[in-house]
């Protein structure tokens, strides 16, 4: 930031948006959920597959990139009412071999 308004704006611009979804949790979002895995643990490529198949309304695309030999960043463009985004990303993060996991979501107008 330039200055100290810009920053503060953006802080404040966050925070009400926050505000707004939590507040309603039918609002529309649009975001990403990120999250490293390791590959080798058993069945999780498949079961992230599966659960991204079965939120095909919610999931737009999928970036996949090999961080190492066992570790795999995964960022899944998603889009929805922000309850149905938050229980995939919940689901998502809850196979065993993901390691960590982040939803990134922003209010939305097209839901």
């Amino acid at each position: 930031y330039s200055t100290r308004s810009e920053a503060i704006r953006d802080l404040v611009r966050t925070a009400l948006t926050e505000t707004e979804i939590e507040a309603n949790e039918d609002a529309g979002v649009v975001g990403a959920i990120s999250i490293v895995y390791d590959h080798h643990a058993a069945n999780v490529t498949q079961r992230l597959l599966d659960l991204q198949h079965s939120h095909l309304p919610e999931v737009i695309a999928t970036t996949h990139v090999h961080v190492d030999k066992h570790n795999c960043l995964e960022t899944i463009i998603v889009r929805g009412r922000a309850n149905d985004v938050r229980k995939l990303s919940d689901n998502i993060k809850a196979i065993k071999g993901v390691e960590q996991g982040k939803l990134f979501i922003t209010k939305a107008r097209f839901v």
